[in-house]
């Protein structure tokens, strides 16, 4: 699928990972949606890439929130094409510690958000994907692309619930394809390793050059950018169907 004149949304596009593939679709001449709730982020990144980028503030876990957002955009652009899902949280807690079990409510707050957050949002595009017509021969009418974690494969100690939620993501990814093949939408799944996002530069020089001592090679952390160029390689390539791609530089996570 040629992106040039396509509409996508991006949730959690307001930073990180989003925002450098915000960028990146709108310099290949893309229609872009913001979806994320950091109003302040969303709508200072529309103002500076200009008329081809709207933010909207959505909660990725409400339905209905979900669905009007996605309403406005085919208002606004005319159609939907793409999606990727960025957006999620990851916060460190154990199975059981000492200050007890893992409290319930925050192990439900990481599923409602990553993984029926995908879900939700997967599910309400396809729907208005599947009333585009065909874009180019092999009739494609859209593109869903997910996003795990490494941590779905080698979750490291405090990670339990990300890595459930992560790892459903994995596990939805050839079902959904297979779901959505008559429709002519395709659904893959970015699995990132270790990425520079802004959170890396808050910790510790100690601990940033440990993590980039457990990569392979390159030895340094990924670049928000390259994960901006996977995305954007895999709605070009209408072969990439229902599959995981990691990009890691081949790390493989130890426990803690």
């Amino acid at each position: 699928m040629d992106i040039a004149g396509k509409t996508a949304v991006v949730t959690g596009g307001a930073s990180g990972l989003g925002l450098a593939t915000v960028e990146l679709y709108a310099e290949k001449g893309a229609n872009v949606a913001i979806f994320d709730l950091n109003e302040e982020l969303g709508l200072a990144v529309a103002e500076r890439l200009g008329d081809k980028v709207a933010y909207f503030s959505v909660n990725v876990a409400d339905e209905e929130s979900v669905q009007n957002a996605i309403n406005a955009v085919v208002d606004k652009f005319g159609a939907l094409h793409i999606v990727n899902n960025y957006a999620g949280i990851g916060p460190a807690c154990k199975t059981l510690s000492k200050k007890g079990p893992h409290p319930l409510d925050i192990y439900q707050k990481v599923v409602a958000v990553n993984q029926v957050g995908t879900f939700n949002v997967a599910r309400l595009a396809a729907e208005k994907m599947a009333d585009n017509e065909p874009v180019n021969d092999d009739g494609s009418r859209g593109v869903i692309i997910n996003t795990a974690s490494v941590a779905a494969y080698e979750g490291q100690i405090g990670q339990v619930a990300y890595s459930a939620t992560k790892g459903a993501v994995v596990g939805m990814t050839l079902p959904m394809a297979r779901e959505l093949a008559p429709y002519g939408i395709r659904v893959n799944t970015i699995v990132p390793g270790l990425i520079h996002t802004p959170l890396f530069d808050t910790i510790e020089e100690s601990y940033y050059k440990s993590l980039e001592a457990s990569t392979v090679y390159p030895k340094r952390l990924g670049k928000t950018s390259e994960i901006a160029k996977l995305s954007l390689h895999i709605v070009d390539n209408d072969y990439i169907n229902g599959e995981c791609i990691r990009m890691d530089a081949a790390v493989r996570m130890q426990p803690k």
